[in-house]
């Protein structure tokens, strides 16, 4: 009767310790293969965001393909090109595809270039390959308001760009200079993004904005189609033969998120700063 129970114990524990793994392995399978679908939205003030979630997602095996939904007219340079540096790496990994919504120009569409397929809408606005710098001058209001600014300084261009005065030929040649550079860094990364000639892309690299259709005929794009054609295009890219599932991280966001994601640009232009930015802002 001992031995009975002790084998009957031994059975149920064996069953237990089965049932304990069977639970936790099927956690880690996936029931349907997955893609994952990023939003990025409105002004591209920051990157870090945007580039977690794709680091997690190109890491993660059960992702097949990447959906970035690019509805934004750009923003600073920095979070761009850092976005588009892990956009490129995810691409060397698993298929990234774009899908443009109303707008994906400047840094919209710089962040756009390294992916795998493009998809944009008919009347998506994209393009504007192009740098901006905006610097106000409030020195006539300053001047009215009976306001003046002493300014010290190590070195003559220390002050370069200040809204409190009007800015000097050489100064203007300076930053010239700068966006230039800024401006050959945006051709570049678009030449080797859609495999086009350079010169190809500065013919067209003059800040002015395409249509979806206009950006399929200059190369830019790879085809027209709504967000639920660039997921059943990732799908396939994907090697997934059926309907696949989507999954769209969901995180809790913060006032300081909001802030860094979502500050109005309007109120960013009042103060006196000197901004180098991809964006198309008409």
């Amino acid at each position: 009767m001992k031995k009975l129970c002790l084998i009957i114990g031994a059975l149920v524990l064996v069953l237990v310790v089965i049932s304990l793994a069977l639970t936790l392995f099927q956690k880690n399978i996936p029931l349907r293969d997955k893609v994952a679908l990023i939003r990025i939205e409105g002004p591209i003030l920051d990157s870090k965001n945007a580039v977690d979630e794709i680091k997690e997602h190109a890491k993660d095996s059960s992702i097949k393909a990447i959906i970035l939904r690019v509805d934004s007219p750009g923003g600073a340079v920095a979070p761009s090109q850092e976005i588009y540096s892990e956009v490129k790496k995810a691409a060397a990994k698993k298929a990234v595809v774009v899908s443009m919504g109303a707008i994906a120009a400047s840094g919209g569409y710089y962040i756009s270039c390294p992916a795998t397929r493009i998809i944009a809408n008919a009347g998506t606005l994209t393009g504007s390959i192009g740098v901006i710098m905006e610097i106000p001058n409030i020195e006539g209001l300053l001047t009215k308001i009976g306001v003046k600014t002493e300014v010290i300084k190590s070195g003559k261009n220390k002050d370069i760009g200040s809204a409190f005065r009007a800015m000097k030929p050489e100064e203007r040649e300076l930053l010239q200079g700068v966006m230039d550079n800024v401006h050959e860094q945006f051709i570049r990364a678009v030449a080797e993004g859609r495999k086009l000639k350079i010169d190809d892309v500065r013919e067209i690299a003059d800040g002015r904005i395409f249509t979806g259709e206009q950006a399929l005929a200059k190369g830019l794009v790879n085809e027209l189609g709504t967000l639920e054609d660039a997921t059943k295009i990732a799908a396939k890219l994907g090697g997934i033969k059926e309907e696949p599932e989507v999954v769209i991280k969901k995180d809790k966001v913060s006032f300081i998120d909001m802030l860094r994601n979502n500050f109005p640009k309007e109120i960013l232009k009042v103060f006196p700063t000197v901004q180098i930015k991809y964006l198309y802002s008409p």
